[in-house]
């Protein structure tokens, strides 16, 4: 059997292709986890998963990150991981957002 050869995947041009209010995506498999692209120009509604944790890179734009206790603002470059069991949305700060998510591959997701 032949190995898998690595594939090279460019968020830049995934961003490009996809103009709409909302996409998201898986781009890659890590072992037990998921990395997914995410493009939002609305809010995503409050949840939280209880079986992993969930980090969130920014790539374009601003995202802001809703906890029960207040706001972070995340900017380009910039990581923050939401700890499993916490209750979060996310939403851009401005008029779109572009980030990675990485996340275990049996995420559950909780509404509310």
């Amino acid at each position: 059997m032949k190995p898998l050869q690595p594939t090279v995947i460019d968020p830049k041009v995934i961003s490009a292709e996809h103009p709409e209010d909302y996409f998201n995506t898986i781009l890659s498999s890590v072992n037990d986890h998921i990395v997914r692209i995410g493009i939002m120009t609305e809010p995503y509604f409050w949840h939280l998963h209880p079986n992993s944790d969930e980090t969130f890179l920014v790539l374009e734009g601003t995202l802001l990150i809703d906890l029960e206790t207040g706001t972070i603002e995340l900017q380009p470059g910039q990581l923050l991981t939401v700890p499993k069991n916490m209750r979060h949305r996310t939403r851009p700060g401005g008029e779109r957002s572009v980030n990675l998510t990485i996340e275990h591959k049996q995420t559950e997701t909780i509404m509310g």
